[in-house]
């Protein structure tokens, strides 16, 4: 039991540890992530189609 303890004593010590984004960091990271992902997603997406349809003009 003291073992469990400890490992969360030294949880909520690391913890306190971290530096924590402020609000606006966070809008800002967070709009990256969206804008990265749509980006990669019409990306794939437009691959996808080209390949088929050259697959399609193949056969």
């Amino acid at each position: 039991m003291a073992k469990k303890e400890s490992f969360f004593q030294g949880v909520k010590s690391e913890m306190e540890k971290t530096s924590w984004p402020t609000g606006k960091e966070l809008g800002k990271y967070t709009s990256i992530v969206v804008t990265t992902v749509l980006f990669f997603l019409l990306f794939f997406y437009g691959l996808d189609i080209g390949i088929g349809r050259l697959i399609e003009i193949i056969k």
